[in-house]
C-alpha cells in the first residue's frame, strides 16, 4: 500500500492511499430502485395488459382469498395446527407462481401456501405440513416447489445453491425465493444475496413487505430507504413494486426471471403489501396495530383493484364474478372434505426421507419403535 505525506513536522503523519481495488465493482445507479412502487392498475399502462392474463390473475386471486378463509376456519375447528394467512397479499403469491416456467423452482416461506397452490400443488397437500401429518406433504422435485419453510430465511441459501448448480450444469432454470420483511433481518438473507451476486446465480428474491414481523413494524427492523435498496450493497438490481397490483407484480417478476434466465444474475424485489389478518391464528394483531390502519388498506385490496380494471374494460360482468366465486367454493368444499377426514398415519414414517440411507442411530430408533408398536398390537 502506498502512503501520502501530509504537511507538518519532520515526523509527519501520513494516511494510507487505497490501492485500485477500492474502486466500485459496478455502477450503483442502475441498481437503485424507483422512488415509488411500480404500478400498472390505475395507470395508462393497464390498457395494454393482456386480457387473458388479467382474467387468469383474477380467478387465482379469488380462489386464493377463499383458500385463506377456509384454511383459517380449519384451524378454529382443530383440523389445522396453525395457519399463516396471506389475505391481502394474494397478488404477490399469484404473481410469483405465474411468473415461473414449469422447469423453474419456487422456494416458499411458511406463509406462501397460496403461491404453491397457484403453481399447481394440490390444496390439501399444501396444508399437510401445517397439519402436522407429514414432513412436507408433496414431492418437491415433482412440483418444483421446495418444502414450505418455517425457519425464517433458511430457504434463500438453498435457492441460491440450486440456481448456481443449474447454471453450472447448463440447465435453463431459475429459482424464485419468497420471504417476508421480517426475514430480511436474518443472516441467511444477507448471505444468500451475497453468494447470489458473486456467483451471478439465476435467482430472484421476492420480499413481501407486509408491514410487520409478527408484531414488529418495519421501522424497527431497518433504517434503509426501502428493503429494495439493500440490493445495491450486494451488486444486484433492486425493484420496488406495489404488492397489491397483481399485474405490476407479475410484470416485474417476469422481467427479473427473464433477466436471470439469460445470464443477467439475481434481482431483489420488494413488494409493498399488507397483512390483513393476524400473523397466524395464534396471534392477536389488535395488540400492536389499529383497526383504522387495516381499514385503510382494505381500500387497496388486490382483488378490488383488478376487478375494477376488468369491469371498466368490459372483460368481467356479474356472470364472470359468479363463475370465479363458484370455482373457489368448489375448491373450498373439496378442501373441507379431505381435511375433515382423519388421516391414517404410520409412526414409522418419521424415519423416512430424512437421509437417503438411514444412519445407524435412525435404524436403531426405528427398530425400537417397531418393537413397541408390535407389543401394543399383541396386547390388544
Amino acid at each position: 500500500m502506498t502512503v501520502q505525506e501530509l504537511p507538518g513536522s519532520a515526523a509527519a503523519a501520513y494516511r494510507p492511499t487505497p490501492p485500485p481495488a477500492w474502486q466500485p465493482r459496478t455502477d450503483p445507479a442502475p441498481l437503485l430502485p424507483d422512488v415509488e412502487p411500480y404500478r400498472v392498475l390505475g395507470t395508462e399502462a393497464a390498457a395494454s395488459a393482456d386480457p387473458e392474463l388479467l382474467l387468469r390473475l383474477y380467478a387465482e386471486l379469488v380462489r386464493g382469498r377463499r383458500y385463506n378463509a377456509q384454511a383459517t376456519a380449519l384451524t378454529k375447528q382443530g383440523r389445522l395446527a396453525v395457519y399463516p394467512s396471506s389475505t391481502g397479499q394474494e397478488a404477490c403469491e399469484v404473481g410469483a407462481a405465474l411468473a415461473l416456467e414449469d422447469r423453474d423452482w419456487l422456494f416458499p416461506s411458511y406463509r406462501d401456501t397460496l403461491a404453491a397452490v397457484a403453481r399447481g400443488l394440490d390444496p390439501v397437500q399444501a396444508l399437510t405440513l401445517l397439519r402436522g401429518d407429514w414432513h412436507t406433504g408433496y414431492d418437491p422435485h415433482e412440483h418444483r416447489v421446495a418444502p414450505l419453510c418455517t425457519p425464517l430465511a433458511t430457504q434463500l441459501p438453498h435457492a441460491v445453491g440450486l440456481a448456481h448448480a443449474a447454471r453450472l450444469k447448463g440447465d435453463d432454470v431459475v429459482a424464485l425465493a419468497m420471504i417476508g420483511d421480517g426475514g430480511t433481518s436474518e443472516g441467511d438473507f444477507h448471505e444468500a444475496l451475497n453468494f447470489a451476486a458473486v456467483w451471478n446465480a439465476p435467482v430472484v428474491f421476492l420480499v413481501q413487505n407486509n408491514g410487520f414481523a409478527i408484531s414488529v413494524p418495519l421501522a424497527k427492523q431497518t433504517a434503509a430507504p426501502s428493503l429494495a435498496h439493500k440490493a445495491v450493497g450486494y451488486g444486484m438490481p433492486g425493484r420496488l413494486v406495489d404488492g397489491n397490483d397483481a399485474v405490476a407484480v407479475h410484470e416485474v417478476l417476469g422481467e427479473a426471471v427473464a433477466r436471470a434466465r439469460r445470464g443477467g444474475g439475481p434481482t431483489l424485489i420488494e413488494a409493498v403489501t399488507y397483512r390483513m389478518d393476524a400473523h397466524t391464528n395464534a396471534d392477536d394483531a389488535t395488540r400492536y396495530r389499529a383497526d383504522s390502519e387495516v381499514e385503510t388498506w382494505r381500500a387497496h385490496d388486490p382483488i378490488q383493484l383488478l376487478e375494477r380494471e376488468l369491469t371498466d374494460r368490459g372483460l368481467l360482468d356479474d356472470e364472470g364474478r359468479q363463475a370465479a366465486a363458484r370455482a373457489a367454493e368448489t375448491m373450498a368444499a373439496n378442501l373441507r372434505e379431505h381435511m375433515n377426514a382423519d388421516p391414517v398415519l404410520d409412526p414409522l414414517d418419521l424415519f423416512e426421507h430424512v437421509y437417503v440411507q438411514q444412519t445407524a442411530q435412525l435404524r436403531e430408533q426405528a427398530a425400537l419403535l417397531r418393537a413397541e408398536l408390535d407389543a401394543e398390537e399383541e396386547a390388544r
